[in-house]
């Protein structure tokens, strides 16, 4: 990996208003991570805004839990979130969905950013960075499976 960032992209035949409301909703992102890593959330579903914080349970190898607060935010066109571990010590990863209205649907943007994360030096060389591209695939085309349907 040379760049901080690694995107990727797919129409989604849906309108930007309900990709938006889908993704923005943190009790719903084990129902659509690809990765296999996201078990739930701490907290009840609602919809995130700026500043929001939110609390993930996960699992790679072990479990564990990440803490995330929404940085940008823009309604119904992006938003993203700062990743972190053990109260800050580690982490800082952002992930980012950027929508854009296009013909048939909306073009979803998922981005995987370490550029301010802790540990950016070992994941830029790690096998988590091919694994991140390929689980944000899985992710759109679960988000698309479900909206689609």
């Amino acid at each position: 990996m040379t760049s901080d960032t690694i995107t990727v992209e797919r129409t989604i035949k849906a309108t930007p208003e309900a990709v938006f409301a889908l993704i923005s909703d943190a009790g719903r992102h084990a129902e659509i991570d690809g990765s296999g890593t996201v078990r739930g959330t701490r907290q009840e579903s609602r919809p995130l805004s700026l500043g929001s914080t939110f609390g993930m349970a996960m699992h790679m190898g072990v479990g564990y839990r990440t803490s995330n607060t929404v940085i940008e935010f823009e309604q119904d066109r992006q938003i993203a979130w700062k990743t972190t571990g053990m109260n800050g010590l580690i982490g800082g990863r952002i992930w980012r969905y950027e929508l854009e209205p296009v013909e048939g649907g909306t073009l979803v943007r998922e981005s995987w950013d370490v550029s301010q994360d802790k540990q950016k030096f070992l994941l830029k060389r790690s096998k988590m960075a091919p694994a991140a591209k390929i689980g944000m695939r899985k992710t759109l085309e679960r988000i698309a499976s479900t909206l689609e349907a």
